[in-house]
């Protein structure tokens, strides 16, 4: 090795990583998950995305800013797909059916923390939090509001009843989704969810008749 190759080695060597910002939304997201806003500290942070506390401070601002860039981690990972489930062109029977068992699926992923981030998350706020628990309503209710946008467009289409209550419905299938959640966090496994999902599309049937006379 040349002293020119060997100055550049130690040079590089020397040099310090660079910030992941990617990387360490993932390991926050995953922190918050499993212990919630309130139990999760700074520290805890700074010691599960091996970055500098500076460094933290410098792009998210403090934890709560850390916090809500975690949501929106959350939302670009999994929001989109079930955003693309409700646009397919298919019955909407199976629509349905692809979305609670992508929830299933997704609460029961032996790579994340069990049960649904967003409800977790909720759960675990302290009546202090009440800026952070607006936050995830909001940003929650847009999947029941997605839901509801997608029956809409199958009333539009012929394959829903005109009185069907499409918002009826998207609340009854969210209920469904987060209760869910609750079972996944207290050990229920994807094949006792999934045995949920087929008690619901057993009685969808019906369900997807309900008028707004209901």
């Amino acid at each position: 090795m040349s002293i020119n190759e060997e100055a550049g080695a130690k040079k590089s060597r020397g040099r310090p990583k660079q910030f992941d910002r990617a990387q360490a939304l993932d390991r926050a997201l995953d922190l918050f998950w499993r212990h919630g806003y309130e139990s999760t500290s700074m520290a805890d942070l700074v010691e599960v995305t091996a970055a500098k506390a500076p460094t933290l401070y410098a792009e998210f601002g403090n934890k709560e800013g850390l916090f809500r860039a975690s949501v929106e981690r959350y939302l670009s990972r999994y929001a989109e797909c079930y955003n693309q489930l409700l646009q397919q062109d298919l019955p909407i029977a199976e629509i349905v059916e692809a979305y609670i068992r992508t929830s299933a699926q997704v609460f029961t992923d032996p790579g994340n923390p069990s049960g649904c981030f967003m409800v977790c998350a909720s759960a675990a706020l302290s009546a202090s939090s009440d800026d952070l628990a607006e936050m995830l309503r909001r940003k929650h209710h847009m999947q029941e509001t997605n839901l509801q946008a997608c029956f809409d467009r199958k009333v539009r289409e012929g394959e829903l009843l005109t009185d069907t209550d499409t918002a009826l419905l998207a609340k009854y299938i969210i209920c469904i989704i987060e209760g869910m959640s609750v079972q996944a966090r207290e050990g229920a496994s994807r094949e006792d969810l999934l045995r949920l999902l087929d008690a619901t599309m057993r009685v969808w049937p019906l369900l997807s008749q309900m008028g707004n006379s209901v």
